[in-house]
């Protein structure tokens, strides 16, 4: 992983176009991800997050032309997740070029399949998304919930990261439910008990609203990246304006 703070926009994806809700529901359109995904590239964008997060739900595999067509307009990494069920699914991803892939409900419905991943083709192609709620009866607190946030697995979030860890995940992408779209700032505790518990990169994601979120996302969640959908798509703050900021107050970021 590279020393410095990495910033993500993150095209959510539903019927070839981008989305931005809020507790993953209320969805309303953003834009096409290719112009998107050329714009944030120029913009400076460290990578670039295509989820495709009605694929799991609708029981089918990542939209691949939409995609394609998004890889060739960018010029940063493109990491992507989505309906991704089987080595196979990697594969065709990887080989349209795809720098890594992030997976969620496969994982948890066959966790093999992470020890399988990044055997394969490396831990550093490989990213476990954990999608979170709180739930008190967790030891943690929080609970991993998939297919799109819709289905809760009685699985504490912090004991299934330490065991995609130990299966092979490169990074971990925890999103909560609880302040996903909310412009509400980042869930700290969840991202910094992860980074404790597991040692690995996270990547935070879910409520960023304003220039010191990200901020704190770094120093009280303890993140190595740090991933928005609303403020970017809505231009409610740029990609430079954010690393500017983090520079200023001592985060080391690529400018």
């Amino acid at each position: 992983m590279p020393d410095y703070r990495r910033i993500i926009p993150c095209l959510d994806m539903k019927d070839g176009r981008v989305v931005k809700g809020v507790h993953f529901v209320n969805l309303r359109d953003a834009g096409d991800p290719v112009q998107a995904g050329r714009a944030y590239s120029e913009a400076g964008a460290d990578e670039i997050a295509f989820l495709d997060i009605s694929a799991t739900v609708e029981g089918r595999g990542t939209m691949l032309d939409v995609l394609r067509r998004t890889g060739q307009a960018v010029t940063v990494p493109l990491v992507v997740g989505g309906g991704i069920r089987s080595i196979e699914d990697v594969e065709n991803l990887l080989d349209i070029g795809v720098s890594a892939v992030s997976i969620n409900t496969a994982a948890v419905r066959d966790p093999n399949l992470v020890r399988e991943v990044a055997e394969r083709f490396g831990c550093q192609r490989l990213i476990v998304a954990i999608d979170v709620r709180r739930n008190e009866k967790m030891e943690s607190g929080y609970e991993v919930v998939t297919r799109g946030g819709t289905q809760p697995e009685g699985l504490d979030a912090i004991e299934w990261g330490r065991r995609v860890r130990d299966m092979g995940a490169g990074q971990i992408l925890p999103t909560s439910m609880d302040t996903d779209g909310t412009k509400a700032g980042y869930d700290n505790v969840l991202n910094r008990l992860l980074a404790e518990a597991t040692g690995l990169p996270i990547i935070a994601s879910g409520g960023a609203g304003k220039l010191e979120h990200f901020y704190d996302a770094v120093v009280e969640g303890k993140a190595d990246a740090l991933l928005a959908a609303s403020v970017f798509h809505f231009g409610e703050i740029g990609i430079r304006e954010v690393k500017e900021y983090l520079a200023g107050r001592g985060i080391p970021v690529r400018l």
